[in-house]
């Protein structure tokens, strides 16, 4: 396998065979970077980094020249700088990456209606019934990403398998700008060769059991008897790669997915222990929470506060609803109680809001009386003034004070990840 920087790089020649194979896993290739290359070409080529320009900044994404450095997701812009002093850094244009999407799913969907978005830049495909129409599932591939190419400018890489599981590691070894074509009697020589970190949902701890003993590749998985592999990682994980090993995922592709939480979390510039500042900030997250929640037509049964101290020490609290909401004043009180009953022992380094249990929002009894309405009524106006004149453009007076404070202003703003 590579290391994420094109490295290892496997591709499939023209013709083939794609045999028992119906499943695509269609990923763009440095997306957010990629994107802001296609808005300005003068950056083609050049080892690029978006994130955070300053303080504890966080690369979002990294072109592959950054990648060849050792530039990763999640690291530290500064870091990265050390990596690569001479990579050019831009913060993150979210509305471009969500209007690019937009696209790459419309093509996807022409193809197919059996789409299963997994992200903002990847979905799988099940192009079982598209074959009359389009071609083999290898055919399929090769139009689709000439497609992405022509209508976005864009390049993704494919995956064509016929299980979930392999056709997503697949289009990992074929990045980037690749096709891999893995038939479905070829499978069980594909996976044997492949490291156990390869299989998806072996994580680095998992990855590490194995292979202290002496587990290292997908054929030692093969030959290990099932009771070694319980004793490594539990009757449920050992039974899990046991089937992923030998090629087995009944997994179907979902075409509506089941939101499970939703969250938004800022890190300061510097260490916060002004707790007005921290409140402030609580609200104004629970807000974001709530448009998010009203805009999916969700309601909360649950709100969880996310704080992380400064020697990266985290706490996690949770309470559940007596009546699920989409309230922005109900999920930042809550929020704040949680805050509340802890005693902070050290300055914040992060903080963050998420909203768990999703209900649909029009299920559920009707209270006889809602104490909310006022509130209610607040959000519908928020919506109708963020709809009009932007995310940015309104905010709650309460929010604006203690966020004067320069310590105070996040430094890593992200695109809201569904977890």
């Amino acid at each position: 396998m590579g290391r994420g920087d094109g490295s290892g790089r496997v591709v499939s020649p023209p013709g083939a065979d794609d045999t028992g194979t119906r499943i695509l896993h269609v990923d763009m290739d440095a997306f957010y970077a990629s994107v802001e290359v296609l808005h300005d070409p003068s950056l083609a080529g050049k080892p690029l980094i978006v994130g955070g320009m300053e303080g504890r900044g966080v690369v979002s994404s990294a072109s592959y020249e950054a990648r060849r450095f050792g530039v990763r997701s999640a690291m530290g812009v500064a870091q990265a700088l050390r990596l690569c002093p001479q990579a050019v850094v831009v913060t993150p244009h979210f509305e471009r990456y969500a209007s690019l999407s937009r696209q790459v799913m419309a093509i996807l969907h022409d193809i197919t209606p059996l789409v299963e978005p997994l992200s903002i830049d990847e979905a799988f495909l099940d192009v079982s019934g598209a074959r009359r129409l389009w071609g083999t599932p290898g055919e399929i591939a090769r139009m689709l990403r000439a497609r992405v190419k022509a209508e976005t400018g864009l390049i993704c890489s494919v995956g064509v398998a016929a299980t979930k599981h392999v056709a997503k590691i697949a289009s990992t070894r074929s990045k980037p700008d690749g096709l891999l074509i893995v038939s479905e009697p070829d499978t069980a020589a594909f996976l044997a060769a492949l490291p156990v970190s390869a299989l998806w949902g072996v994580g680095p701890k998992a990855a590490e059991t194995l292979e202290g003993r002496g587990i290292r590749l997908v054929s030692d998985i093969l030959a290990s008897p099932r009771a070694v592999l319980d004793r490594a990682l539990g009757p449920a994980g050992g039974e899990r790669i046991w089937q992923l090993a030998h090629g087995i995922d009944p997994r179907t592709v979902q075409t509506q997915r089941t939101e499970k939480s939703i969250g938004h979390e800022e890190t300061f510039l510097t260490d916060v222990a002004d707790a007005a500042v921290l409140r402030s900030e609580l609200r104004r997250l629970s807000d974001r929470v709530a448009a998010r929640l009203r805009g999916g037509g969700w309601r909360a049964g649950t709100v969880a506060l996310k704080l992380r101290y400064a020697d990266f020490t985290t706490l996690s609290r949770s309470l559940s609803l007596a009546e699920p909401s989409d309230v922005g004043q109900r999920i930042g009180d809550v929020a704040i109680g949680l805050f509340d009953a802890l005693e902070l022992s050290q300055p914040v380094r992060l903080i963050g809001v998420r909203a768990e249990k999703l209900r649909g929002g029009d299920g559920g009894s009707v209270p006889l009386w809602d104490e909310d309405a006022e509130w209610r009524r607040v959000d519908a106006a928020l919506d109708d003034a963020r709809e009009r004149f932007g995310g940015g453009a309104v905010t709650r007076a309460s929010v604006l004070g203690p966020r004067r404070d320069v310590n105070a202003l996040p430094t890593n703003p992200r695109l809201p990840r569904t977890e």
